[in-house]
């Protein structure tokens, strides 16, 4: 009986680690980017039996993707992810899956995405909610603004009649921001905090003004309103001034105040590279095809080869080059490879030259992210590193959201790309709207008090940011 007793035990831990060590997990997802799968069903995946076509696949990284989110349990508040995610990517989130309906016509996620933004709209309908505002910077209200603003070009489905639009909430950013463009030093620009007391006040970086940019050229498109087009072209300029955009397209992270803008922040990020690449495709088709923009588009896109893998094995494969090779990226950078294929993809739709060019490198891209998707409870949780072959054994929002948007920009051919009112965007906007309220109007002291973690969350970014500029010398492709 002993004998039997300790072979039943063996055979327990052996089933065991056969279900809970990655290494016995199903093989690599074997992505088939050139299967769309329009007949799409309901159906999930699990690690036994894995369809290789994208709407599956993009089917079950949502659905893992969506169970890291807690906003919709009883007690909990809509739209907020858990720690240690910061309210800023909690919106990037939303644009993921507003991005997921996009693709695949799939709208098991729309009601907690509507309740979401709604709720973060906040009492002022501006992406200020007084539990967010005393610590917000203008790069995170932003991000909530940028699923808005996809909601209106995508025609996501439009909020209650009594709620704000998905337009005029994208405006009211537009509105508050264009407030804050600050010509007291540096020549203009928008700093990264909103008020005196955060860290990084003094901060004036390339994502906070690239958001501006965005936002500023796709509401000119959207709209046909020039007076857009005219603070697209201010933000862009001043960038580019004061060097965040460099001579030969480079997106450095930021720059301080403390010598009037003129030390940069050498740093370049995936997402930084992203948001000005997007802009300028709104602004290239607004224009009616301007030979200048044409030109940016294709510097941006000719800098981004310090993010594209040169292995053999992983040619052209997106990497986060600042903090990827030392296993130093942090919560928020595991996430911003996910932005800028939302948006090589939209720009894929506004200038049609960069088609080739960009799905050359999605498609691989893609097709390596979905290989080491072999993670977690459902084997299909994904990790950061795309370039070794081999699951790097994280997960979290950022991984996921990444692989989820690298596998659904393959569907971009599929879609109409984004919308105007003149082409069947049915969002009605409102140009007056966050201008009731302004920074000075609302009253810090009424919010809820900073905590230890508020000012270490924004210190740690800083601190992170500053460090790395030390290692960029020394960047190693993997």
């Amino acid at each position: 009986m002993q004998g039997t007793h300790i072979l039943n035990l063996a055979w327990v831990l052996i089933l065991s680690l056969v279900l809970t060590c990655p290494c016995f997990k199903a093989s690599a997802v074997d992505l088939n980017i050139d299967d769309p799968d329009d007949s799409f069903v309901a159906t999930r995946l699990t690690p036994q039996t894995i369809p290789a076509n994208i709407k599956h696949v993009a089917r079950q990284l949502a659905w893992d993707l969506v169970s890291f989110y807690s906003g919709n349990h009883t007690g909990d508040v809509p739209g907020n992810l858990p720690d240690p995610y910061y309210w800023w990517e909690a919106g990037a989130f939303f644009g993921t899956l507003v991005n997921y309906w996009t693709y695949t016509g799939d709208d098991t996620y729309n009601a907690i995405t509507t309740q979401a933004i709604l709720h973060q709209a906040g009492e002022k309908r501006d992406f200020m909610p007084s539990n967010q505002t005393r610590t917000e910077g203008n790069d995170d209200q932003a991000f909530w603004a940028f699923t808005a603003l996809q909601a209106a070009e995508n025609n996501y489905p439009n909020p209650p009649g009594d709620q704000p639009s998905w337009l005029a909430l994208a405006q009211a950013v537009f509105n508050q921001q264009a407030a804050r463009w600050d010509l007291t030093k540096c020549g203009g620009g928008l700093k990264w905090q909103i008020y005196a007391f955060n860290s990084g006040y003094t901060y004036r970086n390339a994502i906070s003004n690239g958001c501006f940019f965005n936002i500023a050229a796709r509401l000119a498109r959207y709209t046909g309103n020039s007076t857009y087009a005219d603070w697209a072209n201010k933000a862009w300029d001043w960038s580019s001034r004061v060097g965040l955009i460099g001579p030969h397209f480079e997106v450095y992270d930021g720059t301080s105040e403390g010598n009037n803008c003129s030390d940069l922040n050498h740093v370049e990020w995936t997402y930084n590279n992203g948001v000005f690449l997007l802009g300028a495709a709104h602004m290239w088709n607004y224009t009616n095809g301007d030979e200048t923009w044409r030109h940016r588009i294709m510097g941006l896109l000719e800098a981004q080869d310090i993010f594209l893998s040169e292995n053999e094995t992983a040619k052209n494969v997106f990497y986060e080059s600042a903090c990827e090779n030392w296993d130093t990226c942090q919560v928020d950078q595991f996430s911003f490879k996910a932005y800028l294929f939302r948006w090589m993809a939209d720009t894929v739709k506004m200038a049609p030259f960069t088609h080739d060019l960009i799905l050359g490198r999605l498609r691989p891209t893609a097709r390596a992210a979905a290989a080491q998707c072999v993670g977690g409870a459902t084997g299909t949780y994904c990790g950061m590193k795309w370039t070794t072959g081999v699951y790097d054994g994280t997960k979290g929002v950022g991984q996921q959201m990444s692989a989820l948007e690298a596998i659904q920009t393959l569907l971009v051919e599929s879609v109409a790309g984004p919308l105007t009112h003149k082409t069947g965007g049915s969002s009605k906007g409102d140009g007056a709207a966050g201008t009731t309220t302004s920074d000075k109007a609302r009253d810090p002291s009424a919010l809820r008090p900073i905590t230890a973690a508020d000012r270490v969350g924004a210190a740690v970014l800083t601190g992170v940011v500053i460090a790395l500029v030390l290692g960029t010398t020394f960047l190693m492709r993997p």
